[in-house]
This record gives C-alpha cells, sequence and structure tokens, in this order.
C-alpha cells in the first residue's frame, strides 16, 4: 500500500504556481503558453468570488502536469518570461508553500527582535509594518503619475501580439 503522504507530496511536485499574471490572459491562453513543456492534467484559474472584483481573474493559477519533470522543465522555460508586459513568476506549488512560510515566519521574527516584542504583539507589528510598506509603495506610485498610465495604455495594446508570439522565444 503507498504512503497517502507520499502521494501529496508526489501530485505538489508535479504541480507549478503561475503568479503575476495580466488580467488580460485567459485560461485558454495560459494553457496553450504551457501546453509545450508536457502533459497537462488539470488547471485551476482562480476568479475573485466576492466583493467588488467579483468574476475577474486573481492574477494566478495552478498547472497539473502528468510527470514533476514536466514540472519543473515549464518553471525553467516560463519563469521570468514576458506575458502582456509583465514577469511571469512560475514556481512549483511545493516551492511556493514551503519558500513563503519560511519567508513570513522568519520576516515576522526579525521585525519582533528589531521592535522588542513577543507573543500576541508579534502579529500586530508584522500588520503595521505590512501597512507601512503598502502606505509607502502608494507615495510613490502617485509621484511617477501619468507616466504609468501611458505605458499601462502600451502593455494593454501588445498584450495580444506577445501572448501570439510566446512560444517562438522557447
Amino acid at each position: 500500500m503507498q504512503d497517502p503522504k507520499f502521494f501529496i507530496d508526489e501530485k505538489a511536485e508535479s504541480r507549478v504556481y503561475i503568479g503575476n499574471l495580466d488580467l488580460r490572459i485567459t485560461e485558454a491562453a495560459l494553457i496553450k503558453m504551457f501546453t509545450p513543456y508536457g502533459k497537462i492534467l488539470s488547471e485551476e484559474f482562480l476568479w475573485h468570488t466576492r466583493g467588488p472584483k467579483r468574476g475577474e481573474p486573481r492574477g494566478f493559477a495552478f498547472i497539473q502536469f502528468s510527470t514533476k519533470e514536466e514540472a519543473k522543465l515549464a518553471k525553467e522555460k516560463m519563469h521570468g518570461r514576458l506575458a502582456c508586459g509583465r514577469p511571469l513568476v512560475v514556481r512549483l506549488a511545493s516551492e511556493k508553500y514551503f519558500n513563503e512560510a519560511a519567508q513570513d515566519s522568519s520576516a515576522a521574527l526579525g521585525e519582533a527582535k528589531k521592535v522588542g516584542l513577543t507573543g500576541s504583539t508579534l502579529g500586530q507589528t508584522s500588520r503595521s509594518a505590512k501597512i507601512a510598506a503598502i502606505k509607502n509603495k502608494l507615495r510613490a506610485l502617485e509621484e511617477e503619475g501619468p507616466s504609468v498610465k501611458k505605458q499601462k495604455q502600451a502593455d494593454s495594446d501588445s498584450c495580444k501580439d506577445s501572448l501570439d508570439h510566446s512560444q517562438d522565444k522557447g
């Protein structure tokens, strides 16, 4: 009998996370971009299910390949590749989970050490640090002003072309 934990790990290793997706990329385009790297068993394209963005794409997806070798090849070939002017983030699904868990815990620990806090206030400190980072990012975006909007319009015009030719570089 096979260990069920082993089966889950095997499945996770042949599953890739695709992030930083432009909202104009469709499920069909995503499948078309990743088909050359192996047999796709399933695809999960995530959508907002509630709130003002309900029905809009969330900007990330998962693709289940038939083998972990196919998933690793897709990661190697597609990570950083531009799609609609944005670099794709492609990782093995198992890597994403472990990397984020490690980063979150070490960042929170570092934050607590800096401020000298322990226990129950740890979450609040981390949260306030995140809020401050978001405010700084918004300020930086406001300073950039209209030039960003013009760039986004240019990206919009070239999105379909970049998707159509994304396989030419592989």
